[in-house]
């Protein structure tokens, strides 16, 4: 199949928050295909059944709405290849994994996890690379197919080439050339029918007639598996190009460990859409005439994917907030008045704050004294406002960790789940939930008086109120790495407080 129309995609995975990481592939994938009078639609990779959530999409496909970015198929909307979440189309990976089996390019693997664990310790005690090693690749298909009848679980994975080198070209980088000794025995099908990534990821952008992939540069070592696949499949593959990553100030990968994250984190914090989508734009990136400020529409009128530098782009939040009130500035205060009440509005949030403060309100202007936390990006806290009658600085930093990535791992944000995470927590420390909570109370609103607080933090949103536990966590002086180490081999260890 030749392509015709530039067509491109983005393809999140419904696991988690919005990630700017998301908007900023989504942003050089719709500005690149609207450049050349192509199509940019949007895919949902939900074939983790575990921890992908209806509620992380709406807000996925929400957070992207919010920044400008816009799709002309997907799930939301349909198109001529729904659909458009990877759940819904198995049947499909099924019949092409099967094609693959009958041409003797994949084979049926009944390893346990008991022999795949082995197999791991083994190869990691004689120094060798951890990798599926081969032992089922080469039963007859009489007995491979005998198995599966008696009903043995098992996975379908793809034959690699053992020896010679994968060569294939990226539209920044050039050819590029990864030895077939260092690539895996990629699962294509799951134990429970469901495909991975690589055996969707390449079905889907074939039969939705993709032609460019832009993604970020951690999938490059993952090409040759799909370069094989397009092969087996005798598909054309389209043009590969592999963006430079988001990093922290200190050149490290951008994680929300060491800044916000989610994309609706800033929207709440009071950035403006266009500005997050300016700054994005900026990662990596000049317009010809080295214009610091501009529009999404002045990025497309101008865009040349070649103008993108390789040199890893640092998500400096300080210059994304000064680039910010350089808007900001500009504005009339008519605009300004309006963007104001456009951001502190949102009717549902301001219905549960006024049900939040009710009790606690004699006038109107008290209103301002109980709910201006709600508005707040992070509060202004000192180290001596965690001051605690029986916890010393090392256990509050324990429990607001621990709080922090249990809350994250949430699979809905609700106050019962909030409740019920905190409680359980409570718990393990063996401390009255009165007590187990102060800090909370500081961490969220900056006092030790406020509206209840696990209701705050459902009102705040996730985004939010994870923020402001990390602040705390610093404010607090946070951990060192062994003992941070050692708090995190406690959290693996913890029940589920859901259950």
């Amino acid at each position: 199949m030749a392509f015709t129309k530039v067509r491109t995609r983005i393809a999140p995975s419904p696991t988690g928050f919005p990630h700017v990481g998301t908007a900023y592939i989504a942003l050089f994938n719709m500005v690149f295909a609207k450049s050349m009078g192509g199509e940019f639609i949007l895919r949902i990779e939900d074939t983790d059944q575990v921890r992908s959530t209806a509620q992380s999409e709406q807000m996925i496909l929400g957070a992207l709405r919010w920044a400008g970015l816009t799709w002309s198929e997907g799930p939301d909307i349909g198109g001529q290849f729904a659909p458009y979440r990877q759940s819904e189309r198995s049947e499909i990976y099924k019949k092409y994994a099967e094609e693959l089996l009958d041409k003797g390019l994949a084979f049926r693997c009944f390893c346990t996890t008991e022999e795949l664990d082995a197999m791991r310790r083994e190869q990691e005690a004689n120094g060798q690379p951890i990798r599926y090693d081969g032992r089922y690749a080469n039963l007859s298909r009489e007995e491979s197919d005998r198995l599966a009848k008696s009903g043995k679980p098992f996975v379908i994975r793809m034959r690699v080439p053992t020896e010679g080198v994968c060569t294939f070209n990226d539209m920044l980088r050039g050819e590029i050339s990864i030895p077939w000794e260092t690539i895996d025995m990629q699962i294509l099908l799951k134990t429970d029918g469901l495909p991975t990534y690589h055996l969707a990821n390449v079905v889907d952008d074939h039969l939705m007639q993709i032609s460019h992939v832009i993604r970020g540069e951690e999938w490059i070592n993952s090409a040759p598996k799909h370069q094989l696949l397009y092969e087996y499949f005798g598909w054309e593959i389209p043009t590969l190009c592999h963006m430079p990553l988001l990093r922290n100030p200190d050149k490290s990968k951008l994680s929300k460990r060491k800044n916000p994250t989610s994309i609706t984190y800033y929207r709440d914090a009071g950035v403006l859409p266009e500005v997050l989508i300016n700054y994005l734009g900026r990662m990596g990136y000049s317009l010809p005439n080295e214009a610091e400020v501009f529009t999404l529409n002045e990025m497309i009128e101008s865009f040349d994917i070649k103008r993108v530098s390789l040199g890893g782009p640092v998500f400096d939040i300080e210059k994304l907030y000064w680039l910010n009130g350089e808007y900001l500035r500009k504005m009339s205060a008519e605009e300004l008045k309006t963007r104001i009440l456009t951001w502190a509005f949102n009717d549902e949030k301001l219905t549960n704050i006024a049900k939040a403060i009710q009790p606690r309100i004699n006038t109107l202007t008290d209103a301002v004294n109980w709910a201006s936390f709600y508005f707040q990006n992070l509060p202004n806290i000192k180290v001596e406002d965690f001051a605690h009658k029986s916890l010393d600085n090392d256990k509050l930093l324990a429990i607001l960790y621990l709080a922090t990535w249990q809350l994250e791992a949430l699979p809905v944000w609700s106050e019962e789940n909030i409740y019920q995470t905190l409680k359980g927590l409570a718990g393990h420390f063996e401390i009255k939930l009165k007590d187990f909570m102060q800090p909370f109370f500081v961490a969220i609103a900056g006092s030790t008086s406020s509206t209840p607080v696990m209701n705050s933090m459902y009102i705040i949103g996730a985004d939010m109120t994870l923020a402001r536990l990390r602040h705390a966590c610093e404010v607090l002086g946070g951990l060192g790495k062994k003992k941070l180490k050692k708090l995190e081999e406690v959290n693996k260890a913890l029940p589920n407080f859901l259950s």
